[in-house]
């Protein structure tokens, strides 16, 4: 793994609640995309007023990465690669603007110059080779990935895409593709209730004929806590056959403390759900999460 050096080249406000921040440098232009349309990376950001200084980490021989001794730890979030443009040595991240958070005020003030660090992208989206048919459900969070998993699908690939904008505001063209529909709604993205479980029950009801098919959705974690029962329990899709991305937790600022507030032998059963015998992962996760919901997490 390669922690890049990226700068800011050029800012590009999309909606009054979205911007674009396109990176150049000679950190990235050995950054190689994996071309998965939700591909995703660590944003390093400045830890403190000068917005060009940044506390790089190193990366170690396990795939992680350390801050060096004596330096102070770089703020990290995680965010969707809208675009990578080779050629140019450019790539495209887009940010959602919101009050709080540390990347939401970077990027709402952002100007050519500053300096982040980003790491190699891993992508997720990982439709099977019978792919006739797939759904896309996100927030505002994932349109960026719904769009460029848009502009990467065969035309003969039917697509049904709904999206979870705050308003009407929030809307983005998006490729139109001979065989899909796009519907906008509008509502949660921490303005109110989450609606993604009901509409991927809506897009995806019980008796669908799954054969060929792919889902995908991204949003609100806790939100997607019951789609991802849905998928798997209701209509009994094996793993491969869909994709659930949490990209947001309300409150995450303080979630670990209160992870860490939990009882010990709470904490020692949670982890111990990971270290039981070998299984379906997506039902360690629900079980896991189930539990979280518990104890209002």
């Amino acid at each position: 793994m390669t922690i890049h050096r990226a700068v800011v080249a050029r800012v590009r406000p999309l909606t009054a609640t979205m911007t674009r921040v396109t990176f150049h440098g000679e950190g990235v232009k050995d950054f190689r995309t994996t071309g998965t349309g939700d591909e995703y990376v660590r944003i390093f950001l400045p830890h403190g007023p000068d917005r060009t200084d940044v506390s790089l980490p190193r990366t170690t021989e396990q795939g992680g990465w350390e801050t060096p001794e004596g330096q102070p730890v770089a703020p990290m979030r995680t965010y969707t690669i809208r675009e990578v443009r080779p050629e140019a040595g450019e790539i495209d991240i887009d940010f959602v603007l919101h009050e709080g958070g540390i990347a939401s005020t970077w990027a709402a003030g952002a100007r050519p110059g500053d300096v982040i660090g980003l790491n190699d992208p891993t992508g997720l989206y990982s439709p099977p080779d019978d792919l006739a048919w797939q759904v896309l459900v996100a927030d505002q969070t994932g349109l960026p990935a719904v769009a460029r998993l848009l502009e990467n699908t065969p035309d003969h690939v039917r697509t049904r895409v709904v999206l979870e904008a705050p308003d009407p505001s929030a809307v983005l063209p998006l490729r139109e593709l001979p065989d899909s529909k796009v519907t906008w709604t509008y509502g949660g993205n921490g303005h109110g209730p989450s609606r993604l479980a009901d509409l991927v029950a809506a897009a995806v009801p019980p008796g669908t004929d799954l054969a060929g098919g792919y889902v995908w959705v991204a949003g609100e974690t806790n939100a997607l806590r019951a789609v991802r029962r849905y998928l798997r329990r209701d209509l009994g899709l094996p793993a491969d056959r869909f994709k659930v991305v949490g990209y947001w937790i309300p409150n995450s600022d303080t979630w670990s403390e209160r992870y860490e507030a939990l009882p010990d032998s709470v904490r020692a059963e949670l982890e111990a759900l990971w270290d039981g015998p070998g299984g379906d992962t997506v039902d360690v996760t629900i079980r896991y999460e189930a539990r979280l919901s518990e104890f209002g997490l």
